[in-house]
């Protein structure tokens, strides 16, 4: 394929993901959109990640684990680019429509649009917690232009030549996409939200795990925004709220026995990783924060309908299954 042929390059940062890079792949494949490349950029699989991925019509880049940061592996990957949108994936995730590329460069129609990002949705065994948290950040309704930088790069989209004038920050310990969507907006572009791009995002990880993410993030927002807090207050208050509201979606649907003791661990985890993340005093009052920390509330979400149209659904009946909630986000 010729570079003037491409309209967008997949990049893929991965590391021991033998499990999931098939499937995600494999729906890559199944796009309506043709014109694509991809690019898996390996840190170190002791897997057998790059040998499933090399049965597909990919670009394998390599670095070592000692050389690996978020916004270094995806300045390597957008270095070996030739497309002129940067979609970028999570190994842990997988398309679940045929059209997610295509809804997911669409809002570039809008020439001050710079990024895109879709929605997210769990597996079966997605900690109910983490569904919670899928609601919050990835609603139902697009927004072709936020008034905030968050974003997420485990589903997103740029303009390859803005990123050639800004690219990632290479020091980050994590929330690189926002960081960047921050200095892209101060330069008077757009970030949009396009729900209708879905994801499923695979998360299987232990207390730690989520302890660990969440206090990099909160070392890398407190980086990006020097003016943010979150103190022992913040947590005290945030945490049981968080876990009620929790509780409360729970009960309603039918959950609450199986979750009693996931729920209050999972909440504990982040909001002590984040306050270990942060470990200063000061209010709790941008809207970033609150897309962050705090809880759904009450509202109950409406379900994502299914589509009229069966063929737009990608069907994964030759990669190990992973239900998801639902089966229709």
């Amino acid at each position: 394929m010729n570079e003037s042929e491409i309209v967008c390059s997949v990049v893929i940062r991965c590391c021991n993901e033998e499990q999931h890079i098939g499937r995600l792949l494999s729906g890559i494949l199944e796009q309506t959109l043709q014109k694509v490349e991809i690019l898996v950029v390996d840190s170190g699989s002791a897997d057998a990640t790059l040998a499933i991925a090399s049965r597909f019509p990919v670009k394998i880049v390599s670095i070592r684990p000692e050389e690996f940061s978020f916004g270094r592996s995806l300045n390597i990957g957008c270095r070996e680019a030739q497309g002129e949108f940067l979609v970028f994936a999570s190994a842990h995730v997988y398309p679940l429509y045929r059209d997610w590329l295509e809804r997911l460069v669409a809002p570039f129609k809008d020439p001050d649009v710079a990024l895109v990002y879709g929605k997210q949705r769990g597996v079966e065994n997605t900690k109910y917690s983490e569904h919670q948290v899928f609601a919050r950040w990835f609603p139902e309704q697009s927004n072709p232009s936020q008034d905030n930088p968050f974003c997420n790069n485990a589903n997103a989209a740029i303009r390859r030549r803005l990123w050639q004038q800004v690219p990632y920050d290479e020091m980050l310990t994590g929330l690189e996409d926002i960081d960047w969507a921050k200095r892209i907006m101060a330069l008077g572009r757009k970030i949009a939200y396009e729900a209708d791009a879905t994801i499923i995002h695979v998360h299987n990880e232990t207390a730690r795990q989520v302890f660990n993410r969440y206090r990099r993030e909160a070392i890398a927002l407190k980086q990006i925004c020097p003016e943010e807090h979150f103190n022992l207050w913040d947590f005290l208050r945030l945490y049981p709220s968080n876990v009620f509201s929790d509780g409360y979606h729970a009960a309603r649907d039918g959950q609450l026995a199986r979750n009693l003791v996931g729920i209050p661990l999972f909440r504990l985890m982040q909001y002590w990783g984040a306050y270990r993340g942060f470990r200063q005093h000061g209010p709790l009052k941008s809207k970033l924060k609150q897309r962050f920390y705090y809880p759904k509330g009450l509202t109950r979400a409406a379900p994502m309908k299914e589509t009229p149209n069966s063929e737009r659904k990608i069907r994964y009946s030759r990669q190990p299954k992973e239900k998801t909630v639902g089966d229709d986000h």
